[in-house]
């Protein structure tokens, strides 16, 4: 009887035993696989960043950047108002929506224009007695003369090729207090540019979304400028404000685009913008396109009464900026009847003579060089 009762205790705790052992061996199977699993894990999540770096660092910035356009803004009893205020001929079409522009009579011309003094600084405070208007040669009479602060549609036109890698942030950064120093009133919409143009904000009054959504691209291939430009002109034709304006922030000549320079000139010429730049060339420009990039922006920008500003030093980026931003605000604008009234078409030369008060030195008149008279 004890035989037995040992022999059963022997059996039972050989039993257990295999037991225990057999659950230790079950635990360790299954750490040993949750071990491989979130090796697995990490080495997928490596593989995928990695993957992801790549494409990122092969993917065109522009690739997926147009944004559709925001709805009209809300009818507001400002919007109301004429553009020039005292222009003898100027008509109130309900709003200043966009596609429902301020009309004024076809015969009048209106003119933007700055003043600047030797110093290449610039000057207020003239009055319409201090400006003579040709027209073909011919002595005009102003109707109209403006110094107001009005809204202005701006069109920036913004260089994201590979050889602005190193300025992108600076560049961003002028682009920025230009928009700060804007008239709160300003819409705005951005064309970002290498290998094509593309719209990457639309119209838009928001600064802060501008700068958000630039944040987002990095610099990258080829410089398509004429074709950018040519796409910055043509979106103006849909401003809400009758004084357009183009900036551009380039650091080099074209190498990409499908229009010619040519091309071009006859749309800048025909549009009623006033085109800036800010050129942040590089001392040594190794080729033709490069070398040929700044006579081109500064060719488009005495076209129209706007001016192209060279960037000597990296620095200096934000003052220029803000700059063209003062000039904007404080430009005058000045309304005349043409005594040419034929609607032929033509190309009409235009000069604005400054009669400076005593005492001042000699000044420079920055406007556009003529406009196309209406045809039948």
């Amino acid at each position: 009887m004890g035989l037995e009762s040992n022999s059963e205790f022997s059996a039972g705790r050989r039993g257990g035993t295999d037991t225990v052992m057999r659950t230790i061996d079950s635990m360790r199977a299954r750490w040993r696989m949750r071990r491989r699993m979130l090796f697995s894990l990490i080495v997928c999540a490596w593989i995928g960043l990695g993957g992801f770096a790549v494409c990122r660092a092969q993917e065109n910035p522009l690739d997926q950047v147009h944004t559709p356009a925001p709805p009209p803004p809300p009818k507001t009893p400002a919007d109301a108002r004429p553009v020039i205020e005292g222009a003898d001929n100027a008509v109130k079409l309900g709003t200043s929506r966009r596609n429902a522009r301020i009309r004024v009579d076809v015969n009048l011309v209106l003119v933007p224009l700055t003043v600047t003094d030797p110093m290449n600084r610039l000057v207020t405070g003239l009055d319409r007695e201090n400006f003579r208007v040709f027209d073909d040669n011919v002595g005009q009479t102003i109707k109209s003369f403006s110094t107001d602060d009005a809204p202005v549609t701006i069109g920036i036109v913004f260089d994201l090729s590979g050889s602005m890698e190193s300025k992108y942030a600076r560049a961003r950064k002028a682009l920025d207090d230009f928009l700060q120093t804007s008239n709160p009133k300003d819409e705005f919409f951005v064309v970002g540019f290498n290998d094509r143009p593309a719209v990457i904000v639309d119209y838009t009054s928001d600064i802060d979304d501008i700068d958000a959504r630039m944040v987002m691209l990095r610099p990258d291939h080829r410089t398509a400028l004429i074709d950018a430009v040519y796409l910055g002109v043509d979106k103006l034709k849909q401003a809400k404000y009758d004084r357009k304006a183009l900036l551009i922030i380039s650091d080099g000549g074209d190498n990409r685009s499908r229009y010619t320079e040519g091309e071009l000139r006859r749309e800048v010429r025909e549009s009623d913008v006033q085109i800036y730049s800010i050129g942040i060339f590089d001392a040594y420009a190794p080729t033709t396109e490069e070398q040929l990039g700044p006579m081109l922006l500064s060719d488009i920008c005495d076209m129209t009464g706007g001016r192209m500003f060279r960037v000597m030093n990296m620095d200096d980026l934000s003052d220029i900026a803000t700059r063209i931003s003062a000039e904007l605000r404080n430009e005058y604008v000045i309304g005349y009847t043409p005594s040419n009234l034929k609607k032929d078409g033509n190309w009409r030369k235009l000069k604005i003579r400054l009669v400076p008060p005593p005492g001042l030195p000699a000044l420079t008149v920055h406007n556009r060089q003529g406009y196309y008279a209406p045809s039948e």
